[in-house]
């Protein structure tokens, strides 16, 4: 497979993931005693896809990069995609101007 290619599936996926994964968090935790823990829920969840995006897909991380390193090196991707999924949530319920 092409490193183009492996590059663009992986930010497709890691996007699409970071913009379903806090509206799954929330439906899963939306409760009284579990708010608190919806966005780190989608922060983990982005960690572990983000991990698996980097060691499935190696063209993503530098090359040459060992196992351990395209795995975190992927974490950092997927958290990444956590906190634009996380910005563009709070623009389309907040607005430009905030809450």
């Amino acid at each position: 497979m092409a490193k183009t290619f492996q590059r663009v599936i992986g930010v497709a996926i890691l996007l699409g993931a970071g913009a379903l994964s806090l509206p799954v968090a929330a439906s899963f935790l939306d409760g009284p005693s579990t708010d608190n823990w919806i966005v780190p829920a989608q922060m983990g969840a982005m960690a572990v896809i983000g991990a698996v995006c980097g060691l499935a897909l190696p063209a993503m991380v530098p090359a040459g990069a060992s196992t351990p390193v395209r795995a975190l090196f992927g974490t950092g991707l997927g958290l990444l995609a956590a906190a634009v999924g996380l910005g563009i949530f709070w623009i389309l319920l907040n607005g430009l101007g905030g809450a």
